[in-house]
């Protein structure tokens, strides 16, 4: 994503495919939002963006973005708590002239994704934990997407013939 749709979704409202966080503080529910995102519910198969460093309002928090900072938020990826592993990207930005971490999130091939054995979804602008049928969803879309690529493979291999 590039700088000026970055600033497009940082002055829109929370949704969901935006969250924002004034700092790291509270890691579980930056790692709950990263695992919202990745489950993608919705199947908008675009990216979701946590913006760090950034109020709820969209005002600066002046967050100082140092290397330790932009670590910290890349080893959430790989620690073992959200599960399979989300795709994502770590970048120190400067966005209205404010300096700070975003965390680009793609869609899951996989889902659900789980945080702490938890599945999480995003609902509008806030996070909540999937109810059984949504997992089921979630499943779902796993299922059709295979399915999909038989039918793929299958009409190419019928075609060589």
């Amino acid at each position: 994503m590039d700088d000026q749709e970055l600033t497009a979704l940082l002055g829109d409202l929370e949704s969901d495919g935006v969250e924002r966080k004034a700092s790291i503080s509270d890691g579980k529910k930056i790692r709950q939002a990263i695992c919202a995102f990745a489950n993608d519910l919705p199947n908008h198969k675009k990216p979701g963006v946590l913006f760090v460093g950034v109020n709820d309002d969209g005002t600066c928090a002046n967050l100082p973005i140092t290397d330790e900072l932009l670590l910290s938020l890349s080893n959430i990826r790989s620690e073992g708590k959200i599960l399979p592993f989300p795709v994502l990207q770590v970048n120190k930005r400067i966005l209205n002239s404010c300096e700070l971490a975003v965390v680009i999130v793609e869609p899951s091939d996989a889902p659900p994704v789980r945080f702490d054995g938890r599945t999480y979804i995003r609902v509008g602008p806030r996070r909540a934990t999937a109810t059984p049928e949504e997992e089921r969803r979630l499943n779902e879309k796993d299922a059709q997407e295979i399915y999909l690529l038989i039918c793929v493979l299958l009409f190419l291999l019928l075609s060589m013939i």
